[in-house]
């Protein structure tokens, strides 16, 4: 996909879930300017990566859009003499890739659409308050009586998804908030039975789930329009926040972070378990915990918890996210409502939830549920994985194991040369013992004298000579070395042997008669 080009609505079937990580490969030096390549990378597979180029002023402006945040942030400064020295631009650069992993860290940065498209633009280039706004166009040609009163931007988290404050022509003082979202990568129904599931919102009656209006949807996207709350949502009260501010800035970095009171945890959280399914209890400690400390836990499992109002709330915290929860498994709902901080909470409502499904829709969404959680196991197991083999490369990296692995090679190198050694030693005993006891093979021709030992030599002899191909002969006047005690070798003494040597004549040879054929023949 080009730069700047829009996808089309629906089509894109990313998870914007997925956190991406960058890494400062290079630089490279213009005639004005430095530009930063960047390896972004989507998720934990190598192979899902690609590069941008960006400059010192991309990075500020960026940093300027997230200060509605109220986060400082760690962007060098900016120098306007001296900015192209070889030292500067190293140095700012370091500091550029902490400022990235700063920024691709925090959880709430992280998903927001500014950074997204800092590091993905041709997956996030698109104006989705746009294309929103032409797909709720179209769907109310068919429906007159609704009107767009203006968008509320950014209220949300979720780049897809975006809000219009509306209202009804023949009622112009009710305020009304439509969301739209576009499908994507989990919509495994069929266009017939979406829409169809869509449209039946509506029906839904429950005491303690805010109504909806209207519902709709087509083959890319769907809409939903409920009554607007001027207090905001559960997520607003316990932000003290309002409702039309921006995310980042109601969520992000909040002027005063503390929780709700005791008696309106065990409220809302009775009531939020009476719509609730098991395996959504993991998620209820994660909303428990916000709104009992005021902020998200930092990560799962937690291992300790602040002071909370009540044992009772830190009771059920402990039963949904620590270790010992998460190995072991989740409480049931029920379970949960007989603990002591829901148990003797009192619902004054006696209207009961009501929502018809048709049979076979309720099947088609049975195998959807199913192929949805097949594909989170599935990317879980991967995590696992990639995390397993990332402690175990940094453990295998650590200066502790290096320095043991330095110790055993210096072990193993001393092992080696002293078995070396005595397998040397062993080698010339054997030699030595083979050629002094005389259990060789026959002897086929006269060896060579046994040279004379030497005072004041070193106890260990030194290796025995290789055998030569013939003896020497020696003339009479030669003067014997000095002999050893004879030695039988196939019956014959050693001493024989000398003396035959000692006597011979070469007088006593036969002239040999030889023809010489090296000489070149001229024809």
């Amino acid at each position: 996909m080009a730069f700047m080009e829009k996808p089309p609505a629906g089509k894109v079937l990313l998870d914007d879930t997925v956190p991406l990580t960058a890494a400062i490969e290079a630089s490279q030096s213009l005639q004005s300017h430095t530009e930063y390549i960047i390896r972004v990378q989507r998720g934990i597979s190598v192979e899902n990566s690609w590069q941008i180029v960006r400059r010192y002023s991309d990075f500020d402006l960026l940093n300027n859009s997230l200060q509605i945040a109220g986060l400082s942030l760690p962007l060098p400064p900016k120098k306007l003499i001296g900015n192209m020295d070889r030292e500067f631009i190293a140095e700012r650069q370091k500091g550029l890739q902490n400022y990235l992993n700063v920024i691709t860290t925090n959880h709430v940065l992280s998903n927001c659409e500014l950074v997204k498209k800092f590091l993905d633009p041709n997956n996030y280039s698109a104006n989705y308050t746009e294309i929103a706004l032409q797909q709720v166009s179209m769907f109310f040609r068919s429906e007159p009586k609704w009107e767009v009163v203006e968008p509320l931007k950014d209220i949300g988290w979720r780049i897809r998804k975006k809000y219009f404050l509306m209202k009804i022509k023949n009622q112009p003082k009710e305020r009304l908030v439509l969301s739209w979202a576009d499908l994507g990568p989990d919509k495994y129904l069929s266009d017939k039975d979406f829409q169809c599931l869509i449209k039946l919102l509506p029906s839904c009656l429950h005491p303690y789930i805010y109504r909806v209006t209207f519902a709709t949807a087509n083959e890319s996207s769907a809409l939903l329009i409920r009554m607007f709350n001027e207090k905001g949502t559960l997520k607003d009260l316990i932000y003290k926040a309002k409702p039309k501010d921006p995310f980042l800035k109601k969520y992000c970095n909040p002027k005063k972070i503390q929780g709700l009171e005791l008696q309106q945890i065990k409220t809302y959280g009775r009531q939020i378990l009476e719509t609730l399914e098991s395996v959504d209890i993991h998620c209820f400690g994660h909303l428990l915990y916000e709104m009992t400390y005021g902020r998200p836990p930092d990560s799962v499992p937690v291992d300790s918890f602040p002071p909370a109002p009540s044992m009772a709330v830190v009771a059920v915290l402990e039963s949904t996210l620590s270790c010992e929860a998460c190995k072991n498994g989740m409480p049931t709902v029920s379970r949960l409502l007989q603990m002591p901080l829901f148990s003797d909470v009192l619902l004054t409502t006696s209207e009961k939830p009501q929502f018809k499904i048709p049979t076979k829709l309720k099947e088609a969404l049975r195998i959807a549920k199913e192929c949805i959680e097949k594909r989170l196991i599935e990317e879980q197991k991967q995590i696992h994985q990639h995390r397993r083999l990332t402690r175990a490369q940094s453990h295998h990296g650590s200066e502790e194991e290096r320095k043991k692995r330095k110790i055993l090679a210096r072990k193993k190198s001393k092992r080696s040369a002293v078995e070396n050694s005595e397998e040397y030693s062993a080698k010339y005993s054997n030699s030595n013992n083979s050629a002094g006891s005389g259990a060789s093979s026959p002897l086929t021709s006269p060896s060579s004298p046994t040279p004379p030992s030497t005072a004041g030599m070193s106890a260990l002899p030194p290796p025995p000579p290789p055998p030569p191909p013939a003896a020497p002969l020696l003339p009479a006047s030669t003067e014997a070395p000095t002999q050893l005690p004879p030695q039988a070798v196939n019956g014959v003494s050693r001493g024989a042997l000398l003396s035959s040597i000692q006597n011979f004549q070469k007088g006593t040879l036969r002239k040999a008669e030889t023809c010489d054929h090296s000489a070149p023949k001229i024809g």
